[in-house]
């Protein structure tokens, strides 16, 4: 009888210790359920929560370690450009598959199924806006879609908004960030790099300012052509930015590479980048650029000054 009730007591013992933890993990499940809602947001980098609207609120840079959140093209749109200035270009060109390319899936089925998830057409945004008033061209780079690969779509993209800045006398900021050139489309997309780098060229003979930006990452066919023909190249903090992967190069070398290779610091130091500024003060920095470089409208009272000095010049 003792044993009875002394089992039976064990017994209930152990019933109420998996009930509490049947509990206790279902509050886990709820308090996780509520994170992934988007309330609240971990630090890749400090593992700080943070308020996500607070996060928004700093550009998605992270206030107590300053680490720079990936942000999609929408998002990065509204951090750059006045309220209610933003006209789209090119909204229209969608990605084929000339090539029929095939891996592990074709082609045209990866196209729709990145179309369908993100709600985007390719890996790029384009159009004409305002910053703090000042006209701009602008195209930025969207890493959620296939890594942000350059097709031919973005290559046209990019290209059509560069010769619509040269015809209107725009400056051109491209948001840089890619993986590299898109391996499906073979060399269409190779051939990308040399359509935006010759529109660059045409845009740079009209005397016209071209900023890159180059964010994390910035790599491949990308760094090879337009990230790199800036007549001023910012990088936003710790960016990745090269050419080949780290692994890649640590192969090919057999040398293990610096911490700090391949970062918007380390670029700095050796001359390939200009600046590194905080996505906070972007805005800011770009419109000082841009009211630096606007072109100077002669004026008829400068006309006639110049017209008087070569006279008298002429006559002595």
């Amino acid at each position: 009888m003792a044993n009875n009730e002394e089992s039976r007591g064990l017994k209930s013992l152990f019933d109420w210790f998996a009930n509490r933890r049947k509990s206790g993990s279902t509050n886990l499940e709820r308090q996780e359920r509520e994170i992934a809602d988007g309330l609240w947001h971990k630090c890749s980098k400090c593992s700080v929560l943070a308020y996500t609207k607070d996060l928004k609120a700093n550009q998605m840079v992270c206030t107590e370690c300053g680490h720079h959140n990936r942000v999609d093209s929408d998002e990065r749109i509204r951090q750059l450009i006045d309220h209610n200035t933003w006209k789209p270009l090119d909204e229209h060109l969608r990605p084929s598959d000339p090539l029929e390319f095939r891996d592990r899936k074709p082609y045209s089925d990866r196209l729709r199924e990145m179309q369908e998830k993100i709600g985007l057409i390719d890996a790029v945004k384009t159009g004409l806006g305002q910053i703090n008033g000042l006209p701009i061209a602008l195209g930025v780079m969207d890493f959620r879609f296939m890594g942000g690969s350059m097709g031919s779509v973005v290559g046209e993209r990019l290209t059509r908004m560069i010769e619509q800045a040269t015809q209107r006398r725009y400056p051109v900021v491209i948001v840089c960030t890619s993986g590299g050139a898109r391996m499906q489309e073979g060399m269409l997309s190779l051939m990308q790099m040399a359509k935006i780098s010759a529109a660059l060229q045409r845009h740079k003979d009209a005397r016209l300012l071209y900023i890159p930006l180059l964010t994390n990452p910035t790599t491949g066919g990308v760094t090879a052509s337009f990230a790199m023909l800036g007549d001023i190249i910012l990088a936003e903090p710790k960016a990745t930015i090269g050419f080949a992967g780290r692994r890649v190069i640590e192969q090919t070398l057999r040398e293990k590479l610096p911490e700090n290779f391949q970062t918007a610091e380390d670029l700095l130091l050796h001359g390939f980048v200009d600046d590194i500024v905080p996505r906070t003060q972007l805005k800011n920095t770009l419109t000082q650029l841009i009211a630096l470089h606007q072109p100077v409208l002669t004026t008829p009272q400068m006309v006639l000054w110049e017209t008087m000095s070569l006279t008298s010049s002429a006559a002595e």
